[in-house]
């Protein structure tokens, strides 16, 4: 009997796929080929291609001002601002967020020209190793996935193991290593405005490592010949406490609101942050982590992206996380069950990005 994955034509999607990955061309390579149909591991299913067209409402995900952030007399106005948006879109963007323009400028165009290079130098950096160091691949979940999509991306993790700087590629390495910095900065601002949104003490999410686990990927969206029939990047939720993303001015984003997909809209000088699956257990569902995506890209201007990936972080694995006590009353009980780190990135790493998440696994 035929296995699962070939059909009568012959095709076998496992061998394709190994073949893909084995090239080290990445969708860059594709692209640059000069194709005008895509390798049929791309091809989404139907339940994805039939959700390809967004919302035509004029709806856009929140725009929040962080020049208040300390102010004395407005921090409660932004405390307000972000808890709403972070209960009602998951997702928001932000502005003076105290990044000059020319660093954010600087950081997409490493990112870019780190891509960009020729496949035989790229190529060397080729690698699969998700959890850790420094890798460029194709398709984070290309393996577990059941279509791959139209991306390339460098990952860096940053901490909790330091990363040897001299294993990032020269073209970016002082870029990722600045942009980690900076990043952060932002993140620990706005984990103490989402604490204070929560009635706990601004420090609480900082005193408990949720920033202590930190991913850098720059990704790349080249052309698409056929973008009708694939994506950027599949539908998902992102598995940690924050996400910090940094895009160019090519549009492609897309957050799931309500039964809505809702463009987001590039704001120059803006940084687009969304709420992860952990958080939104720690908040006791207050906080929401939503499904977004990014359309592949139909332009010869490709889509960069940099993302920093904020979690938790402990030695060992069995340390167990739920929702915080101190948010939890006869009136509002527990609605998840707790977990183990192990746990929690089993359920990630075994599965493709659009596969059951976290969240709903421990929904009590």
């Amino acid at each position: 009997m035929a296995s699962s994955t070939t059909a009568v034509s012959g095709y076998d999607r496992t061998v394709e796929v190994k073949k893909f990955d084995d090239s080290k061309l990445g969708v860059k390579g594709l692209s640059e080929s000069g194709i005008t149909s895509i390798p049929r591991i791309f091809v989404q299913p139907p339940e994805i291609l039939s959700t390809l067209k967004s919302s035509q409402t004029p709806k856009e995900i929140p725009v929040i001002d962080l020049a208040i952030a300390n102010s004395n007399d407005r921090r409660s106005e932004i405390v307000e601002k972000i808890r709403k948006a972070s209960s009602e879109w998951g997702f928001f963007q932000v502005i003076n967020h105290g990044i000059h323009l020319s660093v954010l400028d600087e950081t997409i165009a490493a990112i870019k020209s780190f891509h960009e290079q020729p496949q035989e130098v790229r190529s060397k950096h080729y690698a699969r190793s998700e959890e850790h160091g420094v890798m460029y691949a194709s398709n984070n979940d290309l393996f577990r996935a059941k279509a791959a999509s139209w991306h390339d991306y460098v990952q860096v993790w940053m901490s909790p193991k330091p990363v040897n700087v001299n294993l990032i590629p020269d073209k970016c390495r002082q870029e990722v290593v600045e942009w980690n910095g900076h990043a952060t900065k932002v993140a620990e601002t706005l984990m103490e405005l989402l604490c204070e949104g929560l009635g706990l003490a601004a420090g609480k999410f900082k005193e408990l490592g949720f920033t202590d686990a930190r991913v850098v990927v720059g990704a790349y969206y080249p052309y698409c010949p056929q973008p009708d029939l694939t994506v950027g990047l599949t539908p998902h939720t992102d598995p940690g406490a924050l996400t910090v993303l940094l895009p160019n001015q090519v549009p492609g984003l897309q957050v799931k609101h309500v039964d809505e997909w809702v463009a987001v809209k590039p704001l120059e000088g803006a940084l687009v942050v969304n709420i992860g699956d952990f958080l939104q257990i720690i908040s006791n569902g207050e906080y929401k982590s939503v499904q977004h995506r990014v359309m592949a890209n139909p332009l010869k201007e490709p889509r960069i992206s940099v993302v920093e990936f904020f979690n938790v972080y402990k030695d060992d694995p069995g340390t167990v996380y739920g929702p915080l006590p101190e948010l939890l009353s006869p009136e509002k009980p527990a609605i998840y069950r707790n977990f183990t780190l192990q746990e929690f990135n089993e359920t990630f790493f075994s599965k493709g990005l659009d596969s059951k998440r976290i969240v709903e696994k421990v929904k009590l």
